[in-house]
């Protein structure tokens, strides 16, 4: 059978753009955007002049650097309000804050990313993470993430682990090839996912699925500085999530 080719290439590299726009941690110039996408200049060139007309990117004519634009915001926020899954997990997660007080997330899958699409901060503590809504992580470096890489079948866990480089976020970030798989076994088996300073450091995050019969729909997660994460509270966490996650899911196929 001849694999079906995407109508409109030039869609797929504007999203390579867009998609490290999203991830830069300073705002890229022409030549860091284009040595990323695997384009040359000129393409990169015209690609971006287009998404800076309609608002996608912005330009900063001083220092000739790139940026999301504002455009993307409305999207986004439209994507917010109408998530069924948002609406009625927010009650419940609301409820499990009130249990735990640590930081909370509630997240989707977007190709081979994460995207926060909620976030409720603790109410009596002092740390925060830096994590926001709409922002994007890399599935492997993430509980959630790694929740959704569970749910690949083999071949599809092949190909992202020979297309997606494996960089390390901190000392503890998993970068080799057969340690993830080995931890990806771990958690079909648990339904339960940690990262343990894998994408910040001194953080752990405990991350299950939520899903609607055999469909994963998406995934929560619980985070806690590192120095807060004993056995026992760990485990009262987890026995916090897997009511939030009952109830969740019994919302979803009601």
């Amino acid at each position: 059978m001849t694999k079906q080719q995407p109508y409109g290439t030039v869609l797929i590299k504007a999203a390579k753009i867009m998609d490290y726009l999203s991830l830069a941690k300073i705002p890229p110039t022409l030549k860091d955007i284009a040595a990323t996408s695997e384009m040359t200049m000129s393409t990169t060139l015209k690609i971006l002049e287009t998404l800076n007309l309609i608002g996608f990117v912005t330009k900063n004519d001083k220092d000739k650097t790139y940026t999301i634009g504002p455009a993307m915001a409305r999207y986004g926020n439209k994507y917010m309000e109408e998530s069924k899954l948002k609406d009625i997990s927010g009650p419940i997660l609301e409820n499990l804050q009130t249990k735990v007080d640590e930081t909370i997330h509630l997240g989707v899958a977007n190709g081979h990313e994460l995207i926060y699409i909620d976030k409720l901060e603790p109410k009596h503590q002092s740390i925060f993470m830096s994590s926001k809504i709409g922002m994007s992580r890399p599935l492997y470096s993430t509980g959630m993430g790694k929740i959704f890489l569970s749910s690949f079948t083999e071949e599809q866990l092949s190909n992202y682990l020979a297309e997606t480089p494996l960089h390390a976020y901190t000392q503890h970030t998993i970068v080799e090839p057969q340690q993830l798989i080995e931890e990806i076994d771990r958690i079909r088996k648990t339904a339960t996912a940690f990262d343990d300073e894998e994408m910040e450091k001194d953080c752990f995050c405990v991350a299950m699925p939520i899903q609607k019969g055999n469909d994963l729909e998406g995934s929560f997660s619980v985070s806690m500085p590192k120095f807060r994460a004993s056995e026992e509270r760990v485990q009262e966490i987890i026995s916090a999530m897997l009511q939030a996650k009952s109830q969740m899911e019994e919302a979803l196929t009601s």
